[in-house]
């Protein structure tokens, strides 16, 4: 009876062995994987969703280099980190607008037929609200004012129509809308937030990221 005992009490603290193993090796690093996707899933689908209504706004004419207009669009959802001021924050929002250049353009921009930039898609503006320096456009940084409008450009000075700078770089294969002036242009809408989650236990992407054409 005594041996049975002694028996019982060495496979009791086998399987306590064996469950904390199993449970340090197996199952805490699935648990730990689980929430963070989980995050990084909620995460994504808030970031698509902003980036979408803002690249709307956006499109219907809304000033986004008001700050009444920044601080709704940080409104949007809060958790993302959007700093209206630009000063801090753990998200971007990038909006800009791109126009094929055709001959008409150029000669508009005093150019007797075509210009450098003519046949490509450039940035004729592009507005950032929130920290600028977490990250930047994916298709190009141009020179912008105030408002972020880029300058038309001429033969003697710097714009659209004959910088580099300004060609939209990786733009894919999309018909643009073509306007009552014979325009044809697109709006694109960009995000990108820092990763929130679990990232100590499993490093991966630093960016949550989303993009719209419009």
């Amino acid at each position: 009876m005594k041996r049975s005992a002694k028996r019982k009490a060495a496979e009791r603290g086998s399987a306590m062995v064996e469950f904390v193993l199993c449970m340090g090796m197996f199952w805490l690093p699935l648990f730990l994987g689980a929430c963070q996707f989980g995050f990084e899933l909620i995460q994504a689908i808030q970031v698509t969703q902003v980036c979408r209504d803002a690249g709307h706004l956006y499109a219907y004419g809304i000033n986004f280099t008001q700050s009444p207009n920044q601080y709704l669009l940080a409104s949007l959802a809060p958790n993302l980190g959007v700093d209206p001021t630009g000063v801090g924050g753990s998200s971007v929002v990038i909006l800009s607008t791109v126009n094929y250049i055709g001959t008409a353009d150029c000669q508009a921009g005093g150019y007797s037929s075509t210009c450098p930039n003519y046949g490509t898609v450039v940035f004729t503006s592009q507005v950032i609200v929130g920290n600028q320096s977490l990250h930047s456009s994916a298709y190009g940084t141009p020179s912008t004012d105030s408002l972020g409008n880029v300058a038309a450009g001429s033969p003697s000075t710097s714009g659209y129509l004959n910088a580099s700078s300004a060609v939209v770089q990786n733009f894919p294969g999309i018909t643009l809308s073509t306007g009552t002036t014979g325009q044809q242009y697109a709006y694109i809408s960009e995000m990108y937030s820092k990763a929130s989650g679990l990232r100590w236990f499993f490093p991966g992407t630093d960016w949550v990221n989303a993009v719209s054409f419009f």
